[in-house]
């Protein structure tokens, strides 16, 4: 192959290099600092008897002057005219003329085949890229994995944290890939393919790398986009393209990253009149490769997912992806594991704990606390510190979740106390309902697109299920700066769309998800899309009457009320507290967890009596 392009080059480089060549001997061919003259010049020069002699061609005349005039050069040329006493003038001022006829043959033909020669070579030159990147003709059906063998795959599972129940899953296959004939002893084999699923930056790719580090083994890895092309039958060559790879590096790691872009679904499409032909041929040699696959050759097939219920029944049948891995968002451990190991790569100060951070970061996925740790990094290196320490890690998780602070927005004296007052209702409702929480820090520094100010509670522990009455306070706080803004400055504003937003969506689950409606029972009248996905995602597992809808949207609302009227109870028995902390943060702008304690303590109300949830209406 390239021995042959060699010669082409080589054939293609003569050719151009004789065509230069003589277009340059033809260039060349007049003398330098030759003048041009019309042809009447030409004949009043010839009767002044300043002409020493004369070359007539096909198309030009030259010669060379006897006596050169005030003119540029010794020579000239000027363009022939059919004219029949020319001879004669020349004759009769003694110029020495002769006739020459070309041989223009070469120029002609060059003339016409170096325009198609330059287009061939040109073409050859595009197409030989187009090779390269494999997206000519005939390497269309070739699969576009990046393989890594063990020099470039360093990743071990002590690089990975936080997903332990995974690891230990996990570990078979190592185990397997190492001795395979240790799993065959009894009669059994290991699964065909194994799902990773799990939320998206939850590191299912990391682990999936892991497995192949640990076991030594190579390496195949792409993305079920890369699959889906254009036309049609390309996307099932890759994918046997792909099998074929694999089996000739045995023992491996065969994984696929996004396994809902291949293996979607297949239904009919209503647009198209039909099913998509080349999604669902890429489909089909899957599941055709996935039954004629051996896994005792020692090939592990790995595929990852964050929207598992999407897939293709098929596909998820026994025989061929038979086990499935739950990769979870971490626990505090698992959060305090990972920032442990992101930490070592920055310089930290000593008294910056892990274990802290992580009280700080729940719901954080493993890239999360990876983009925190290099958050905190470049605050630190910003402000010219020699180590990251605990403040610069607050301030990236206050970046992450709440956006860039925008110190340089200016708002007017009336808005600034109105979200001062707003804020220190939410911290009021935190410290009177929610034990399972501290706040952190409150502040009225804009961040983000559209928050002004924001209150960051810090929970104790990661909680799993939620009574009733731990809603309903969410719900109050949530409604504190509302209550906050109503009680102090009788006008509501639209400071508290947000919370709004946030106070429908838990009121909206305890009613069609939870049971938590007396009026509606235990019944459910949606589920979530997926279950990595938020809450709020719903969609309806059947169809319910106009009239279960009205009552859906009266228990919302009768939720949203009396959690609202408990805020305002709340907010007028601690008038104090919110007043002395609106004046200090309209003083300092940010107010930490100690002087927030300590002005709680000083001014702390009475408990308010009578929440013993919805079963009693609150008095507002």
């Amino acid at each position: 192959m390239e021995r042959s392009r060699f010669r082409k080059f080589n054939g293609f480089t003569v050719v151009l290099i004789l065509w230069l060549a003589l277009m340059v001997r033809e260039a060349f061919r007049m003398q330098p600092r030759v003048e041009r003259i019309p042809y009447s010049r030409f004949l009043t020069l010839v009767q002044e008897q300043k002409i020493q002699s004369v070359r007539i061609l096909e198309d030009r005349i030259e010669g060379g002057f006897l006596v050169p005039p005030l003119l540029e050069g010794r020579n000239f040329v000027s363009t022939r005219v059919e004219d029949p006493g020319l001879v004669q003038a020349l004759t009769a001022a003694g110029v020495r003329f002769e006739a020459e006829r070309e041989n223009s043959f070469f120029r002609d033909l060059l003339s016409w085949f170096a325009p198609l020669i330059l287009l061939g070579f040109f073409w050859w030159f595009v197409m030989g890229r187009i090779g390269r990147g494999q997206a000519q003709l005939g390497g269309l059906g070739r699969a576009r994995a990046k393989v890594f063998v063990e020099r470039d795959l360093k990743v071990r599972f002590k690089d990975v944290a936080g997903v332990d129940e995974a690891k230990q899953e996990l570990q078979e296959v190592v185990e397997f890939l190492k001795n395979p004939a240790s799993y065959q002893r009894l009669g059994g084999r290991m699964p065909k393919g194994i799902l990773l699923v799990g939320p998206p930056g939850t590191g299912k790719t990391l682990l999936a790398r892991a497995v192949a580090g640990e076991a030594n083994v190579p390496f195949f890895s792409i993305n079920g986009s890369e699959f889906v092309e254009m036309f049609v039958g390309l996307g099932a060559a890759r994918v046997r393209d792909l099998f074929e790879q694999a089996r000739g590096q045995a023992p491996c790691i065969l994984f696929i990253d996004e396994m809902d872009a291949l293996g979607k679904a297949r239904g009919i499409s209503l647009v198209s009149g039909g099913a998509n032909d080349e999604k669902e041929q890429t489909l089909n040699q899957l599941l055709a490769e996935l039954d004629g696959f051996d896994s005792s050759r020692g090939v592990v097939l790995l595929a990852a997912t964050n929207r598992p219920e999407i897939l293709d029944p098929a596909l998820l049948r026994s025989g061929r992806f038979d086990r499935q891995v739950v990769i979870d968002l971490p626990d505090r451990n698992g959060r305090s594991a990972i920032l442990g190991i992101h930490m070592k790569k920055i310089k930290v100060s000593p008294e910056v704990a892990p274990a802290s951070l992580a009280g700080l970061t729940a719901g954080f996925s493993g890239a999360d606390l990876e983009n925190l740790v290099n958050e905190a990094a470049l605050i630190a290196t910003r402000r010219g510190a020699a180590m990251v320490e605990s403040a610069d890690f607050t301030s990236g998780i206050e970046r992450i979740v709440g956006g860039l602070e925008r110190k340089s927005r200016i708002m007017r004296p009336e808005e600034k106390e109105r979200v001062a007052y707003h804020e220190m209702g939410h911290a009021t409702l935190s410290f009177a309902l929610e034990e399972g929480a501290t706040v952190h820090k409150v502040s009225i520094i804009p961040r983000g697109v559209g928050a002004l100010g924001y209150t960051l509670r810090r929970p104790t522990e990661d909680r799993y299920l939620f009574e009733r009455s731990e809603l309903e306070s969410k719900l109050a706080i949530l409604l504190g700066g509302r209550a906050s803004e109503t009680v102090f400055f009788k006008q509501i504003s639209t400071g508290a769309a947000d919370d709004l937003d946030k106070a429908t969506e838990i009121a909206h689950s305890m009613v069609t998800r939870y049971g938590m409606s007396s009026e509606l029972g235990l019944m459910t009248y949606g589920k979530p899309a997926s279950p990595f996905l938020p809450t709020g995602v719903q969609i309806r597992n059947f169809e319910h009457s106009d009239e279960t809808a009205r009552m859906i949207d009266q228990e919302i609302l009768h939720l949203l009320d009396h959690a609202f009227g408990h805020a305002m109870r709340l907010v007028r028995s601690h008038e104090a507290f919110i007043r002395h902390g609106a004046a200090r943060l309209l003083e300092k702008e940010v107010l930490d967890e100690q002087e927030l304690k300590a002005l709680w303590i000083q001014h702390k109300a009475p408990e308010v009596p009578g929440h013993e949830g919805l079963a009693s209406p609150l008095v507002v």
